[in-house]
């Protein structure tokens, strides 16, 4: 399809609303992203016709559930470029996918004394997982360290890596700061060790273009509601072999081939994992989100967010006392900032009472404020439909803002 943002914004009639009597400007991305027609449709369309469980009934309405469910699991293996469906969990998003691993994989592979490495940018989602695994296992957590200017210093992460580390987990892009991660270095360094990777996709996938077997990374977790889909539904991809040696997350209906009161045979991939009904509800939205965004096609998105990007970046760091943090040129679509010494909650009240959502605080990366010596920012996230008239009106919300506590 031609790029045309007037058609794009038609699509979301949330934006069409007021909020205390102006327009909404809807900048908070990062946390949710809004949801087009046909998201909206294809949920509506399943509960008014299709309604049924999925898999083993003999049904019609069974049948076109479950052909509906499967058809969705393989256009999200085709959208990140995964080597089959079976690659493709569906679980309740990127914090489930994550704990899935930290439980079947940490079940079988971590032992006493073993190490995890992660980052000083990452998501509380992939950072307490972890933790709760090594005091489970009496394994360590370490951490990779940040420089001056936000960025992880490989140079200590190289270090880092030794005979006792068993997994590595990074974020592919920060949600903090919208830092992109050197993932493809850190996969490459990783795997001259043996060891595997995991990656958290939650704020990439809307944005860049994954491809998980030329990143090959050994898992990559993401969420429906962060790339214009519904809420309730994610995926975890797998490298098949691990997935195959990996014990179940969760037991009970559907991840099993046989069950006697003595034992119980599981299910194959992927149904292995995805114990009880699921969502089916929202997969159906999730694959009519992924068919959105292949619509408009990766080229026109980056080309377009990246211009609405930098001009924003360019407008705030205009701004005589806005303090920009993440800093260098490798950032998607996050902007996240203080405004003097204003508290950012105080700022983000009044933004939103001149009609401008952005989230503030930690951003569930509150060792990284901590790092920063900061209590939290203002986090202003683009979407596809946000414009650059949107950024002049963040602008004048923030000059206002200044004029009320500077």
């Amino acid at each position: 399809m031609a790029f045309n943002i007037k058609d794009i914004r038609q699509e979301f009639p949330v934006l069409e609303q007021t909020v205390y009597g102006r327009p909404l400007v809807y900048l908070d991305n990062a946390a949710t992203t809004q949801k087009p027609l046909q998201v909206i449709e294809a949920i509506r369309g399943y509960y008014s016709t299709v309604n049924s469980n999925v898999h083993r009934g003999v049904h019609y309405l069974s049948q076109e559930a479950t052909s509906e469910f499967e058809d969705a699991r393989r256009t999200v293996q085709h959208f990140i470029h995964a080597g089959n469906a079976d690659e493709i969990i569906f679980t309740k998003g990127t914090t489930e996918s994550i704990n899935l691993v930290a439980c079947s994989f940490g079940r079988k592979y971590i032992s006493p004394g073993d190490e995890i490495i992660i980052s000083s940018l990452e998501h509380h989602s992939n950072i307490v997982p972890w933790q709760m695994l090594c005091q489970e296992k009496g394994a360590f957590l370490r951490v990779i360290p940040i420089d001056d200017n936000e960025r992880l210093i490989m140079e200590k992460y190289r270090e880092m890596i030794n005979e006792r580390t068993r997994l590595v987990a990074v974020t592919h892009v920060s949600n903090a700061l919208g830092t992109v991660m050197p993932v493809k270095e850190i996969i490459d360094t990783a795997h001259a060790h043996a060891v595997p990777v995991l990656v958290d996709g939650a704020q990439a996938v809307a944005h860049l273009k994954v491809d998980v077997q030329d990143m090959d990374c050994d898992f990559y977790c993401f969420s429906a509601h962060k790339m214009y889909g519904p809420m309730g539904s994610g995926v975890l991809y797998g490298k098949e072999k691990l997935l195959e040696d990996m014990p179940p997350y969760q037991g009970g209906g559907e991840m099993i081939k046989a069950v006697t009161f003595e034992k119980t045979l599981y299910n194959d991939l992927p149904y292995k994992f995805e114990a009880g009904t699921p969502n089916v509800a929202s997969v159906i939205g999730f694959k009519a989100a992924v068919d959105f965004i292949n619509r408009i096609g990766f080229k026109d998105i980056i080309s377009y967010e990246r211009n609405v990007y930098r001009y924003a970046e360019e407008t705030l760091a205009g701004i005589e006392g806005v303090r920009i943090f993440g800093k260098g040129d490798d950032k998607v679509c996050v902007i996240s900032f203080l405004i003097g010494a204003i508290h950012p909650y105080d700022a983000g009240s009044i933004l939103d009472k001149l009609g401008v959502a952005v989230r503030t605080g930690h951003h569930c990366a509150q060792p990284l404020m901590d790092l920063c010596s900061i209590p939290g920012t203002v986090r202003a996230s683009l979407g596809i439909y946000n414009t650059k008239e949107e950024i002049d009106i963040l602008k004048e919300a923030i000059m206002q803002v200044k004029k009320m506590f500077m």
